[in-house]
């Protein structure tokens, strides 16, 4: 006998031959299923989408541009000087970049509190050395500023008073 019989098939029960006759159905049947929901169920446009309005949304840019204070703004309470450390004077004077001197070095801030609180606010608003005027931040008033200074300085080792909120200061 030979190795290998040509005439034989591979489906030797009747399983098999059922299984291969369900295949060879269902697999096509499938096939067109799958077919036919793909071009029936087509992805397509929004026909909102392509309302002006919705086009103008999508194109908007993203920012804006405004000069100046809005004219119906109400006027803002001073921050205090904690908020104006957190929010600026903190970036130069917690790590003493460029210069600053550190919140806490009594021996720097002694210095520069002999000049008072007058003249630190001046040297403040106008800007000294690398610190740019109002600490780069051109929305604080000065009454801020004497603030952020009497914070600083007094958990520096100074005793300074906080300025009275309608100080003459107060204007930029």
């Amino acid at each position: 006998m030979s190795e290998h019989d040509q005439h034989s098939s591979f489906i030797k029960t009747p399983q098999q031959l059922i299984t291969i006759l369900l295949a060879a159905f269902i697999v096509p049947i499938v096939g067109i299923l799958l077919a036919v929901q793909l071009i029936v169920h087509r992805p397509h446009a929004d026909p909102a989408a392509m309302k002006p309005d919705a086009v103008a949304a999508r194109l908007q840019p993203v920012g804006k541009v405004e000069f100046g204070a809005a004219g119906d703004a109400a006027p803002k309470a001073p921050k205090s000087g904690e908020e104006v450390v957190k929010t600026t004077c903190g970036a130069c004077h917690q790590t003493g970049a460029a210069g600053a001197p550190k919140i806490g070095d009594n021996a720097a801030w002694g210095k520069l509190l002999k000049a008072g609180l007058d003249g630190l606010t001046k040297s403040a608003t106008s800007g000294v050395r690398a610190m740019p005027p109002r600490g780069g931040n051109p929305e604080l008033t000065d009454v801020e500023i004497a603030r952020a200074i009497v914070y600083m300085g007094n958990l520096s080792g100074g005793k300074l008073k906080e300025p009275a909120e309608g100080a003459p200061a107060a204007q930029k």
